[in-house]
This record gives structure tokens, sequence and C-alpha cells, in this order.
């Protein structure tokens, strides 16, 4: 349950109802009113906003407001159970501070649902398309695509939670010249495989030694049959073996990471069904297709750039910043075209919401890409385009220099296989989409509150190991297999105890804000606050007796404790489930 809109929605009820007894104006508009946890600890449980936000349209000062709204409330039956008392701060904030009781039923909640917790149809089964990865079949994964493939399987997995109905998608670009480059880098190792000495290797040859493998398969498969053809004879095939070849390799990285695909959608088939030119008439049919010459490009002129007649795609009419170029010089079409295409597509396959996740080197294509389905689809559906920035691989604060079986970047598969799929994960998690990374592979072995991942594994087992040690040391308690609905949750009273359990109830709340968002470093951030929180509670105990979690004279007050332990670790291995993280039990 999101207690949030829980009481959002009966502080909106009962502005309505004094405005129906007119004392407050009718019709006040309540969309921006909200309830949100207060920025200071001191100040309640829960923050409302109200008068704050119908001052103006109710030409009232919002003290005046927030007075008659608390004097309301204070009588409203309902709330008489959930709300000990209220106050006005400042100019018209209404703080709301919730009854020890309020909380002890939230944990509970916790206790009943477990990792279901947090479980939301706030998005109604929208369906939702999530493309992310989407990297050139011509190589290994490098780990810049690994945060972009962690950040788009926790954003499905966060999304599923609150309520979407969603789908993986990679885009197989197939089609164009990269692809043929590729295949003469195969035919290139292939020669070598053979026994042959080609030479130096020829411009534009990806120099990377993961070609040796398949080079070598195709060699044991064929023998020298490709030598004595020309290239137009072994291009075509040899194209086709070596994408698949490295959509191999690419889904071996993705598996090491617990990632894979509901749908691979090859850009080559758009070019083989009409597709484009099916989208391209649908859009020439809008008008917004025409013939016309581009301005120059600002700054420095490239040298093979010349003004002639274009077919262009009027971008600018939706918010583009220049109109933009379907075809090229030799009359194929431009990698805008396919995407246009391939977009169209997605709407026709009825998903709602197209969520992009690129590189940020991809970022100047939003605009022209967003103008296109503003074009094709019109309200139907929505793009919403997440740049990932780079990671810098570091070792000690120390660049990590480039891999020989890559050719020119750090592999993800080095990195997984350095520090552990859940460690990368995580890390990937720790700081927004769209902000510089900075991964050091020695910082995140480190068992110190410095290293996210230890320290949110470590509240989770510390949390475990209070069940084993009351089963092992204390059996007279009989709480082995404990029955969370008898637990004595009225027992928890200390203040310590009380905040966690607030900090516990806010996950609802987190993630639907944050699938909202479409931001899944947001769990990566409670999660670590959470984890705070219990740490410093344990660490209290080790200071004070009384807060430990085990009384050994006191089995009711154990119990108890045992309860907030349990909803603790329930939470957490919740939010790192959506991270695609394992919640260790015992930290080695």
């Amino acid at each position: 349950m999101n207690i949030f809109n829980l009481l959002l929605h009966i502080i909106k009820v009962e502005i309505e109802s004094l405005s129906m007894q007119s004392a407050l104006p009718a019709g006040l508009a309540l969309d921006n009113v909200a309830a949100t946890p207060p920025r200071e600890a001191g100040h309640g449980d829960i923050a409302i906003n109200a008068a704050m936000v119908l001052a103006k349209q109710a030409k009232m000062p919002p003290r005046q407001i927030a007075e008659i709204l608390t004097g309301h409330l204070e009588s409203v039956s309902k709330l008489k159970d959930i709300i000990a008392r209220l106050e006005i701060a400042g100019p018209g904030f209404i703080n709301l501070f919730l009854k020890d009781t309020f909380w002890h039923a939230q944990l509970a909640d916790i206790l009943t649902r477990g990792t279901r917790y947090g479980d939301s149809t706030v998005g109604n089964d929208e369906r939702v398309n999530v493309e992310f990865v989407s990297a050139n079949p011509t190589g290994p994964l490098h780990v810049g695509h690994g945060r972009g493939a962690v950040f788009g399987d926790a954003l499905v997995a966060l999304l599923k939670k609150a309520g979407y109905a969603v789908s993986r998608e990679y885009y197989i670009n197939d089609a164009g010249g990269q692809v043929d480059a590729l295949a003469r880098s195969l035919y290139f190792r292939y020669r070598e495989a053979c026994g042959e000495t080609p030479g130096a290797m020829p411009h534009g040859i990806y120099p990377g030694e993961y070609l040796l493998p398949p080079a070598a398969a195709l060699r044991a498969r064929d023998g020298d049959k490709w030598l004595a053809l020309s290239e137009a004879e072994w291009l075509p095939a040899l194209r086709v073996y070596a994408i698949e070849a490295m959509l191999d390799l690419i889904r071996a990285d993705l598996a090491r990471l617990g990632i894979g695909f509901d749908r691979f959608f090859s850009e080559r088939s758009l070019h083989a069904a009409g597709s484009i030119e099916a989208a391209l008439q649908r859009l020439n049919e809008a008008g917004v297709i025409y013939t016309g010459t581009l301005e120059p490009p600002k700054g420095m002129l490239p040298d093979d750039w010349e003004p002639r007649p274009q077919t262009l795609f009027r971008a600018t009419a939706f918010g583009d910043d220049v109109d933009r170029p379907l075809k090229k010089s030799d009359g194929s079409w431009t990698y805008f075209a396919s995407d246009i295409a391939y977009h169209f597509d997605k709407v026709n396959r009825g998903f709602t919401t197209l969520i992009d996740v690129w590189g940020a080197d991809h970022g100047g294509y939003i605009k022209r890409v967003k103008a296109a389905i503003k074009a094709l689809a019109g309200d139907r559906a929505t793009l919403d385009v997440k740049i990932c920035n780079m990671v810098r691989v570091l070792d000690g604060g120390v660049p990590v220099k480039m891999s020989k079986r890559s050719g020119d970047f750090v592999t993800l598969k080095d990195v997984v296989d350095a520090v552990g799929k859940d460690a990368v994960r995580f890390i990937m998690l720790t700081r927004r989409n769209d902000a510089m990374l900075d991964f050091d592979l020695s910082k995140v072995l480190e068992q110190s509150r410095e290293n996210p991942v230890f320290y949110v594994q470590y509240a989770h087992a510390r949390a475990c190991s209070v069940a084993r040690r009351l089963k092992l040391d204390y059996p007279a308690f009989g709480l082995a297999t404990p029955d969370w609905s008898t637990a004595p949750l009225a027992r928890l009273t200390h203040p310590a105890e009380i905040a966690i359990i607030r900090r516990l109830a806010q996950w609802p709340d987190i993630v639907e804000g944050a699938a909202k968002a479409h931001e899944p470093h947001r769990i990566a951030f409670f999660l670590y606050d959470l984890a705070g929180d219990f740490h410093a509670h344990w660490n209290s105990g080790n200071d004070e007796e009384a807060l430990r979690f085990i009384v050994p004279t006191d089995r009711d007050l154990s119990f108890a404790r045992l309860a907030l332990v349990q909803g603790v670790a329930t939470v957490i291995a919740s939010g790192l489930e959506v991270m695609g993280v394992t919640p260790v039990e015992e930290m080695r």
C-alpha cells in the first residue's frame, strides 16, 4: 500500500467536502496537491502542500486554508486511527504525525506480502516497449554497453513491479556498411585460419581478436571453400555468418549479467518487408515530406558537403531544430529513415509508451525521432529516450588499459569476470543514467560503507543472521519458523524502530515514483538509505544493550524485533530483485 497515496486521497476528499460546506471555495483544482515525506525528520511523517498550492485560486492566505483544513481533519473519523497530531509549519505546510499503530500495520503488511510488497497497479497494464543495448553486431559488448544493459533491464523490472505490461527489445543494426566491414574482417581472419599470410590489416577492418574463434569455426565447417571466390560471392554469406557469430557473443555477454530479451528485431527485415517505404508514404500523405535544399551546417563545412535537392522530413513542424534528410546521395535510405520505420512498427504493434536507451553519442538524434513519432502516431504513443553516459573503468584510481581481445575498448565480459554480476549491476545504478560513472574495480571489492554493493548486501546478511541466531541459540523461543501474524508488533516503540518502519513503508511510493520517471537509480539510492538506517540501529544495539534485537529474557520483544529485521530483509530483497542483484544471506 502506498501510504502517501492513501493519505492524499483522503485529504482531497475532505477538501472537496469543505468546498461543499462553503468553508473553502468551490471548484478548486487539486491536481498539484501532494503528500510527501518531509525534508526534515522532526517535521512529522507526511507533509501536505494543499494550503500553499490552493491559496492563489482560493484567494485566501495559505495559513488560513491550513487552519481550516487541519481543524476539519482532526474531526474525520477515518483518520483517528492514523493521525496522532497535525501541525502547521511555516507559511502553511501541514505536517502529519502518524500513530505507532499505523506503522505497525505497515510492517504487518510487509510481512504478509513478502517481496511482493511494493507491487503496484499504477501502470494499469499499459503496453511499454523498452529497447536497450542495440549495439552494432560487430564485436563484444564494451562496459558502456553494460551500463545501458543494466539500466534497461532494471527499468523493465521496475515497470513490471509497478503494473506495466513491458517488452524487452534489442534492435539489430544489420543493414548498414558496418556489417559489410564485419564480413570483410571475418574473411581476413578466415584467410589466416586457412594458413595464408594476408599481410597488413586493411583499413576499415575490425582489429580485435574476438573474430579468431568464429573464423576458425568457419574454416572447420567449410574448409578452404571461400578462398577461391570473389568478394561479391562470399560477402553475403559471410555477412550472415558473422552477424550470427557476433550475436551469439553478445547474448553470452548479456547472459553473464542475467539479461535476456523478448525480441531481437532485425533492421534488415524492415528493408525486406518494405516497411520504410510504407512509413514514409504515411508521412508523405500527411504532407510532411518534401524536396528541398538544407542550409549548410554551422561552423567548418565538411569537405564533401554540397548544396543539393534532397528528400526531407519536415521535422521542424514537430519540434526539431532542422528538417531531416531521408535519402543519401546514392539514393539509399538514411539511418533516420530506418529509425522512423522501426518506431512506427512499435506503434503498430500496440505499444503506447516507447523507451529507448541510447549511448551518450546519440543525444542529437532525440528530437528528430520524437518528431517522426509525433507526425506518424499523434497522441497514440510517446517516446522517452534515456541517455546513458560514459563509464570510466579504473583500478585503484588508475584507468584500465584496453584489451587485446577487444581491440580498442574494455569489454563487459572482462569487468563482470573481475568483480561479478551483482557488483556490476548495482554499481551501474548508483548514479543517474545521464551522469558520468567511474567504475573502480578495486573499490567495488572493498568491504566498507563507501562500497554501496557491500553496504546493502551486508544489511541483508545481517538481518538474516538475527533469524539464524534465534533459531540456534534460543530454541525455547520457538521462532525457527515464526508465524508473522502473531508477532507482538506493539512492542516496537523506540523512535529508531519506528523510523525504520517509516523508511520501509516508503518503498511502494519509491517504486511508483521511479517507474513513472523511468529512473531505476532511485532504487539503489533508497536501498542505501535503508541499509544506513539498519546499520545505525544495529550499532546502537552494540552500545546500548536495551536496543539489541535479541533480548534473552524477553521472548515477545525479541519476536517483535525479529519481525522488524525480517521487514528490512524483505524490502531489501524486493529492491535487489528489481535491480537484478542477489540478496545474500551470509557475507564471505
